[in-house]
């Protein structure tokens, strides 16, 4: 025997068959048409009530796995995520078995009870999603670890896999918290695009679901955020697709998908480089002036040098292989802290905001342009000066 809710489903499809057969003219056509438009709104509400009681049988369930002790059966919340994990101790850094159980509010951190029957876990501790951080703390040594980080307590956890756990609380954390926009001044090119802003055609534009600093055309599109009241913002392509489900729009994805990429394309982080600043610099008969640019030597390309327009851009502007370069101190420079480099006939000059941070780019230049592997240096965070200001002249 079929259940009832299940009854609704099979005479929509009973419905639909006798309707496909029935001749157009047939005396009950308009009466089959109007039952199976009844029919089908019966079976609408009978799905959305379907995967309400599933969502509460799966709250049931978490709420008996811990005995009653946490009050989550509710119809405002929804069970994101559940799963083992492991918690690294602070004091000998050993691995002990703990339990997730991710909501669409909080994050509950749970041991395991010996038991049985009854309650399997204990709930240690809460943390709320509003307000919540995470941050990716893996090393070779211990890797798939992640901190999670929230007003209530912090917590080191590493996942047994590829960290799907930590993707899920993510996301969550990006649908309550407000993003921590990443300044104009740090991105020259659009963050989605690639293509460069100018102050006419091509404006900056925050996305107000990630912060990042995206073009007009990348971020015509709008979303309810929920940490701004489900006000509607503007937001780029892809939390557009994210937070409404859907996939972007074919033009916008045919633009993206089609467009090559390029070899300049590397984004490094500054905590994965050898060595990175801003610096300013010239080629020697290049027929421009001094410009302010983001210097950046990647951990994974050790010999080759690459310049940005700006820290958080994901494009450089130009790449340099290291090896061959001649790294020494020019006989006259109208800068302060001057360096360059020669080969063949080709000389860049260089020009840091401090003389230790110059001495540091010769070492590492020079070594990298011997072929030697360079000593990593700790990276400079900030940009040397202001928008539009010049390192000052040395005095003559």
């Amino acid at each position: 025997m079929l259940e009832p809710v299940q009854r609704i489903a099979r005479y929509e499809l009973l419905l639909k068959d006798y309707l496909h057969r029935l001749p157009p003219h047939a005396p009950d056509y308009r009466d089959t048409q109007k039952s199976l438009e009844l029919i089908a709104t019966a079976a609408e509400h009978s799905n959305a009530a379907i995967k309400k009681m599933e969502r509460m049988r799966k709250l049931l369930m978490v709420y008996e796995l811990l005995g009653g002790e946490e009050d989550i059966v509710s119809p405002s919340n929804e069970l994101v995520k559940e799963g083992h994990i492991l918690k690294l101790s602070n004091k000998n850094g050993t691995s002990q078995d703990r339990y997730l159980i991710l909501f669409n509010d909080r994050l509950l951190y749970c041991v395991p009870k010996l038991r049985l029957i009854g309650q399997k876990f204990g709930v240690r501790a809460r943390i709320y999603v509003e307000g919540m951080e995470l941050k990716e703390t893996s090393s070779v040594a211990v890797p798939r670890t992640f901190l999670v980080s929230g007003k209530q307590r912090s917590l080191e956890l590493q996942a047994r896999y590829d960290r799907p756990m930590d993707r899920q609380v993510d996301r969550q954390v990006d649908r309550k918290a407000g993003p921590t926009p990443i300044r104009e001044k740090e991105v020259t090119l659009c963050m989605t695009c690639q293509e460069p802003f100018n102050s006419i055609t091509k404006r900056r534009h925050h996305c107000r679901a990630c912060g990042h600093v995206v073009c007009g055309k990348c971020s015509e599109f709008r979303a309810r955020l929920s940490y701004d009241n489900n006000r509607t913002n503007r937001v780029c392509v892809d939390c557009y697709a994210t937070l409404l489900g859907v996939p972007p729009p074919p033009a916008t994805l045919t633009n993206l998908t089609q467009r090559r990429r390029s070899i300049l394309e590397v984004s490094v982080p500054s905590e994965n480089s050898v060595m990175c600043s801003c610096l300013y610099y010239q080629e020697r008969g290049g027929g421009r002036g001094w410009q302010k640019a983001w210097f950046i030597i990647p951990e994974k390309e050790p010999l080759v040098l690459y310049i940005y327009g700006a820290p958080q851009d994901v494009k450089a502007q130009r790449s340099v292989p290291l090896i061959g370069w001649q790294v020494s101190l020019p006989e006259s420079c109208d800068r302060r802290h001057a360096f360059k480099m020669t080969q063949s006939h080709m000389t860049l000059l260089f020009s840091a905001e401090a003389e230790e941070l110059q001495t540091r780019w010769m070492d590492v230049l020079s070594r990298a342009a011997k072929g030697e592997e360079p000593v990593a240096h700790s990276p400079i965070a900030e940009c040397l000066d202001e928008e539009g200001e010049e390192p000052a002249a040395e005095n003559t």
